[in-house]
């Protein structure tokens, strides 16, 4: 379980230890942007020892100036692989505000229809239907400690800063965009099975199939072909590329991936 030392990641540890259901590896990612952060790993290595876990941490010097998508990666690129490690799953303590957050902040980044179903990964996530108000109350009552991230209050980044416009919106509303994310993510799943079953294994694919297909239809389909890894934008210029490119060239779609074409199909390679 990642825990980074904030209530949220201090409640759900509780929480799983006094439900005993699962054995559990407390994992805690330094990203050395903080001059204090270290402090915070000695807090959770005292926090798994008190509940008599396994503990694995790493500290990375990401540096003062390191943006929130590369600490982000990092700490997800170590939380996966401590997963894996251990043939375990990462659980995360992501609740309901940060739902409505995430949401909010793709709407803002001029999102598609995908990032509505925000979240929605092998990651498990117990404590969504909880607020944050609930998760601070439970701490209070379970006489519960824990470190406050000193960056939480700092307007350099976005997420604190869509934080103070969605702290007005009351339960009823957040219930209410709770059940649409629910709905999305399904809409989502559905989407993906139906296009699964349409794109096959590959890797080639007709040039005349893409041809005939409106532009969102031929974007959602290759989107699916390609693993996820292109950008809109980049799906955009590959679907344009299908449709002119000739026989013999290779399209550099970016993400890692190459489209290889003849005259009737054209082949997906992915790099890694």
């Amino acid at each position: 379980m990642a825990v980074s030392g904030g209530v949220d990641s201090v409640v759900l540890l509780d929480m799983l230890v006094k439900k005993g259901d699962d054995e559990l590896i407390v994992a805690h990612f330094d990203h050395g942007i903080r001059p204090d952060s270290a402090q915070d790993a000695d807090f959770v290595a005292g926090l798994a020892k008190k509940y008599g876990l396994p503990f694995e941490t790493k500290r990375e010097e990401l540096g003062v100036g390191c943006s929130e998508e590369k600490a982000r990666d990092r700490r997800y690129e170590f939380l996966r692989g401590v997963a894996e490690k251990h043939g375990a799953r990462l659980v995360t303590a992501h609740h309901a505000d940060d739902v409505v957050e995430t949401i909010a902040i793709n709407i803002l980044r001029g999102t598609g229809w995908r990032g509505l179903a925000v979240l929605d990964s092998d990651v498990v996530r117990p404590l969504t239907d909880m607020t944050k108000l609930e998760i601070i109350d439970y701490a209070q009552k379970n006489k519960l400690e824990w470190h406050e991230d000193s960056t939480n209050a700092s307007d350099d980044y976005l997420r604190n800063r869509v934080r103070k416009q969605t702290l007005g919106l009351n339960n009823d509303v957040k219930r209410q965009l709770l059940a649409l994310w629910v709905t999305q993510k399904s809409l989502k799943k559905q989407i993906d099975d139906e296009v699964s079953r349409l794109v096959g294994k590959g890797p080639d694919y007709s040039r005349y199939f893409f041809t005939h297909l409106d532009n969102k239809t031929s974007v959602e389909i290759l989107r699916g072909a390609v693993g996820g890894r292109l950008t809109r934008p980049q799906l955009a210029k590959a679907i344009h590329a299908i449709k002119t490119s000739l026989p013999s060239k290779t399209f550099q779609a970016g993400g890692g991936v190459n489209l290889r074409f003849t005259s009737r199909n054209f082949r997906v390679e992915l790099i890694k």
